[in-house]
């Protein structure tokens, strides 16, 4: 390997020690945000994108399906809307855009105070075809899509919350 490649990458790595930076996701110090993730219970959300965005949060958390020995209750609240984005001159729509919010409310397990909450938004599409049962799926898959895209977001807003609540500046 190139000797200057090696000096840069050890450059590199001391600059990025020396300002702090830490993975999101790894542990610092005592705190695990796994560990964390794993004590938070998800509420049950109504409807089909409901159970999908539920099914993702359990995936991504690594979460208990029950509530038992949960440190923190997460409750969300979904809107949902489509809109046409594309129109025809003989005004059928071949192009819609899905609109997903999420509000959520995270709790202590047995509390009603409310720890962290926030809104995340989420936009998908999908093309209108010629066969019904294409556009059905279409139109699931962009959901499937706005549900996952939530759940990533989430994910990231409370990691973020926990390494600072951790770090003491919440």
């Amino acid at each position: 390997m190139n000797k200057a490649v090696v000096f840069f990458a050890c450059v590199a790595s001391l600059a990025l020690s020396a300002c702090g930076f830490h993975p999101l996701y790894g542990k610092y110090g005592n705190s695990s945000a796994d560990l964390t993730f794993r004590s938070i219970y998800i509420e049950p959300i109504p409807e089909r994108v409901g159970y999908q965005l539920r099914s993702d949060l359990l995936d991504l958390f690594n979460a208990p399906s029950a509530p038992n020995g949960a440190r923190y209750r997460l409750k969300i609240e979904l809107r949902a809307d489509e809109k046409g984005l594309a129109v025809e001159r003989s005004a059928s729509v071949t192009r819609y855009s899905y609109y997903l919010t999420a509000q959520y409310n995270l709790m202590r397990a047995g509390s009603a105070d409310v720890v962290k909450k926030g809104t995340i938004h989420s936009l998908t599409s999908y093309n209108v075809v010629r066969s019904p049962y294409a556009t059905v799926v279409a139109d699931k898959d962009a959901q499937d899509r706005a549900a996952q895209d939530v759940a990533e977001r989430l994910r990231t807003e409370l990691a973020v919350y926990f390494l600072n609540v951790a770090e003491g500046r919440s």
